[in-house]
């Protein structure tokens, strides 16, 4: 239960330290929000090496 006390607290501590002048330059942006970005080949790794897989 302690992880539950944690996760509350960085949320507090996140909301009461954003900028409410960066969030609102970031939506008058126009940058969609449903799609998502591209990743960089560095970026692009994946989670399982392919020679272990088995659902291929």
């Amino acid at each position: 239960m302690s992880q539950v006390n944690s996760d509350t607290s960085d949320i507090q501590k996140a909301a009461e330290q954003t900028d409410s002048q960066q969030i609102e330059q970031n939506l008058q942006n126009g940058k969609p929000v449903d799609v998502p970005e591209s990743l960089t080949e560095k970026e692009k790794t994946p989670f399982i090496d392919d020679e272990l897989r088995t659902d291929k």
